[in-house]
């Protein structure tokens, strides 16, 4: 068990189930305007967003695996690994392991994405590769910036993850846009969140975050405004849904209404700390309604 430690902190695992249901509400939403409902369809994007996630978390430890080292406070790391450790900074496992099991990850993904029909597996490894680039992208640029690109451009990754999802079935059309339109706020205001809480090892990391740039005031503007620029888009993509996803949204709209008070309130990186689930219980609220509307 000591040996596997290290890996469930490297892959974030407590966390598994949230990300194939954000993939196959995209797929779901795709079934609604295509049809092709199919268990072992639903298996396989199941399994491509799980590995293509966890290939994610792992390739973000490996860009930073210098800089974790500076970390002075750890509460969002106890709060995304369950054994409380960086494992390449406390030498719990060798990067070249960690780069081994990222390309691992990338070509079981990329197996199970090639048994696809044609064009649907050409969209996902363009998305795969799109994203990937991103994700190092987003860690190399946050330290030597001006303009906040890193994270405008950054996150985007994490908003074509249902898109991707989408895909599996669907096609580049108006619904995969809304998708992307919808979520890509949420995932910037979630972003402000985590760099809320992260501020201290931010500041002696040196790296360009939100709160480094824009201080407290400046991040809790970001975090509102993406949230309201979530919820401006949330009729439009509702427009592809229908009563049993309006009523979850609406729950997932108070969810994050309540989090930005309390963040508005406590102005502080302890207030972020406490509504972070409120955005997690949000994502995964908006990924059942979803797929609860295409089933009931």
């Amino acid at each position: 068990m000591k040996s596997i430690k290290p890996y469930i902190d490297l892959t974030r695992i407590h966390f598994f189930f949230a990300w194939p249901l954000l993939f196959c509400s995209g797929l779901f939403l795709a079934f609604n305007n295509y049809g092709g409902f199919s268990w072992p369809l639903i298996i396989k994007a199941a399994l491509i967003g799980l590995i293509g996630f966890e290939a994610g978390f792992i390739l973000n430890d490996y860009v930073d695996r210098n800089l974790d080292k500076k970390d002075v406070e750890d509460r969002l790391t106890k709060y995304w690994r369950p054994f409380k450790k960086r494992p390449i900074p406390s030498g719990q496992i060798h990067p070249r392991k960690v780069l081994f099991l990222f390309f691992l990850l990338v070509i079981i993904a990329s197996a199970l994405i090639l048994t696809l029909p044609y064009p649907h597996n050409l969209y996902l490894l363009t998305i795969m590769i799109y994203c990937y680039s991103m994700e190092y992208f987003y860690q190399v640029k946050k330290r030597h910036q001006g303009f906040p690109w890193a994270q405008l451009l950054g996150r985007t990754d994490f908003a074509m993850f249902p898109v991707a999802g989408y895909l599996i079935q669907g096609f580049p059309d108006k619904s995969a846009l809304l998708y992307f339109l919808f979520f890509y706020p949420f995932a910037l205001a979630h972003l402000g969140v985590n760099d809320l809480i992260d501020v201290k090892n931010d500041k002696v990391r040196k790296l360009k975050t939100v709160p480094v740039m824009y201080g407290m005031k400046g991040t809790i503007r970001w975090i509102l405004a993406f949230t309201i620029l979530h919820f401006i888009a949330m009729p439009f993509f509702l427009t592809n849904l229908g009563t049993v996803a309006s009523v979850g949204f609406m729950i997932g709209v108070i969810l994050l209404a309540f989090a930005n008070y309390k963040i508005m309130r406590g102005k502080s990186s302890d207030a972020g700390l406490k509504v972070l689930p409120m955005f997690h219980v949000t994502m995964l609220i908006y990924s059942i309604s979803i797929i609860a509307e295409y089933m009931i």
